[in-house]
């Protein structure tokens, strides 16, 4: 285990967000607010006073792999995740550590629960922070630091592929560092251009910037305590819509637009499931909720931001779907088991694991009625190896046993049944409302201590795809020879 050069990436990384805590510090003192002026300052000086002592030589050894690719990711979130929750805890506008650490970790895992129950008393450049983690987290922190850092590809692509989401991760172009711009590109320039048709639409430029980042970041976390809803505005609606399912699209496929390489897009599998999923979805939820809405315009709108909000695990809310059918609150539990493309912004177990896992059975069914056949798994016209298969199970009963475990450890705080499962769910797919006591119009503030301390560790495990934080507790990736 190289521990110098794991110091030294999250010294890196500390110095790093230091310099992105400076944007709401100019806030802070351009709105005039004081307490959160202090919290930000003295947040930045231990930001970058930390960071510079930890890496304050750069190793010989620069050596990157496996085991210490996981590790630096895992650590990495929790690290970003302690520092960036001292603003909230500083200013004084969260009570105790354990929910500033809960706020944020929802922040930079793009989750979206929360445990406010008044945000629009929040100072701006508090509110600006908030939801500012969403879009630092939606693309990955550690991709951010690849592709501002001068960092060898031969160290950078253990690192990305621990933190991608997805069962297969891939580079765009040759070099990782060149793959973690352009997609910081194409990140930028899609949030850029949903602020701007906000803006024209009417939305303060506060409002749309802090609504595209959490849009972006597939996070949801909103400004008014009523969520997307408060603004009553239909095109708003249907911009965010647009935007949410952007984001839930892999985005290996925005680079192949930008090539006009539209067979290949098409000829994405996940990508037609994707579109094919959110459809049917809308159309069978747009019909049960006909009756609660005075037009078919109205029904079809909540519809289908709904369905989107909870398959790209954005969570931003219009209605309050647990007033709806118990179909269509089923079928959106669905979606929040389902999550997004692999390859977004969008958390949840992946459309491409579903694929894969429906494929797998299959052709467990083909070798049963036909023992002596050979059938292969194919995604997008290519075979998919034995590795990934193997990594797409394995991932699933992981999920399942800490599913299990966590839904256990949140029921000794004694909610009803709904309220405890979904609890554990939302957070572990990163999708943020849940059903019962967490419905889209409530909060997580009721929780024990304890219990927020689970689902945080939930949240870390969905956004990171569970075995960085796991390997965490392997006695065995801590030895210095790794058997």
């Amino acid at each position: 285990m190289n521990y110098k050069m794991i110091a030294y990436v999250l010294g890196s990384l500390l110095r790093i967000e230091g310099l992105l805590l400076l944007i709401p510090t100019v806030l802070s003192f351009g709105y005039g607010e004081k307490p959160a002026q202090k919290a930000f300052l003295i947040t930045v000086a231990a930001c970058m006073i930390c960071g510079t002592l930890i890496r304050h030589r750069e190793p010989e050894n620069k050596s990157i792999y496996g085991r210490e690719g996981f590790v630096v990711v895992a650590l990495s979130w929790i690290v970003m995740s302690l520092f960036g929750s001292l603003p909230f805890y500083l200013s004084g506008t969260i009570h105790g550590f354990i929910n500033c650490f809960f706020e944020t970790v929802s922040g930079f895992t793009t989750t979206g629960a929360s445990i406010l129950t008044e945000i629009e008393g929040l100072p701006m450049s508090i509110l600006f922070w908030r939801s500012f983690t969403h879009w630092i987290g939606g693309m990955g922190i550690l991709v951010f630091m690849l592709a501002i850092l001068p960092m060898g590809d031969e160290r950078s692509m253990y690192m990305m592929k621990a933190e991608a989401p997805g069962p297969m991760v891939s580079k765009l172009v040759p070099k990782v560092k060149s793959t973690a711009k352009l997609l910081y590109t194409i990140y930028i320039v899609l949030t850029l251009i949903e602020m701007v048709l906000l803006l024209l639409g009417g939305m303060p430029l506060f409002d749309s910037v802090v609504n595209a980042f959490s849009t972006a970041g597939t996070g949801g976390f909103a400004i008014l305590n009523s969520s997307i809803a408060g603004y009553d505005n239909a095109y708003f609606e249907y911009v965010i819509t647009v935007f949410m399912l952007l984001f839930g699209v892999n985005f290996n496929l925005y680079y192949l637009l930008i090539l006009r390489d539209f067979k290949n897009i098409w000829k994405n599998e996940e990508l037609r499931y994707y579109l094919a999923i959110i459809v049917i979805s809308v159309v069978l939820i747009t019909g049960n909720i006909l009756s609660l809405y005075p037009t078919f315009e109205s029904a079809f709108r909540h519809a289908i931001f709904q369905v989107a909000a909870i398959i790209t695990t954005t969570g931003f809310a219009t209605a309050n779907f647990d007033l709806w059918p118990e179909f269509s609150k089923t079928l959106i539990f669905c979606l929040t088991v389902l999550g997004a493309c692999a390859g977004s912004t969008g958390g949840g177990l992946k459309v491409s694991r579903l694929i894969i896992l429906l494929k797998l059975a299959y052709r467990e069914i083909r070798h049963i009625v036909h023992p002596r056949s050979v059938n292969l798994i194919k995604l997008d016209g290519y075979k998919v190896e034995e590795d990934v298969i193997r990594g797409v199970t394995g991932y699933l009963v992981v999920y399942l046993v800490l599913l299990l475990g966590s839904f256990i450890l949140v029921s000794f705080d004694n909610h009803d049944f709904t309220t405890s499962l979904t609890s554990v769910v939302t957070c572990l797919g990163n999708v943020g409302p849940g059903l019962g006591m967490v419905g889209p119009v409530e909060n997580f503030s009721f929780f024990s201590g304890f219990s927020k301390l689970v689902l945080c560790f939930d949240m870390l495990l969905g956004r990171l795809e569970i075995f960085p934080i796991v390997m965490l507790f392997a006695p065995s990736i801590w030895r210095k020879s790794f058997m």
